[in-house]
């Protein structure tokens, strides 16, 4: 797919097409990662998008309890002074 550089403010950018935007289930909020990569620029999703928002639901409907009520070890039992 081609497409060129435009100016949009004062600053330089590309419009993505819809198509190739929802092929990423991206939309106009989403956070993606810019890298430069051999040459090439790179726009990769945020593997972590939506996880607030998920953790936001979790918490309103009471499901966010820990799984397991004793993370300690040795060392925190018997060696760290708390």
């Amino acid at each position: 797919m081609k497409t060129n550089i435009i100016n949009i403010g004062n600053s330089e950018g590309i419009i993505l097409p819809s198509t190739l935007l929802r092929q990423l289930n991206l939309t106009l909020k989403s956070a993606v990662n810019i890298e430069i990569e051999n040459g090439a620029i790179t726009i990769k999703p945020d593997p972590r998008q939506g996880w607030a928002e998920a953790a936001k639901q979790m918490h309103d409907a009471q499901d966010d309890e820990l799984l397991s009520d004793d993370f300690s070890n040795s060392f925190d039992r018997e060696e760290w002074t708390w």
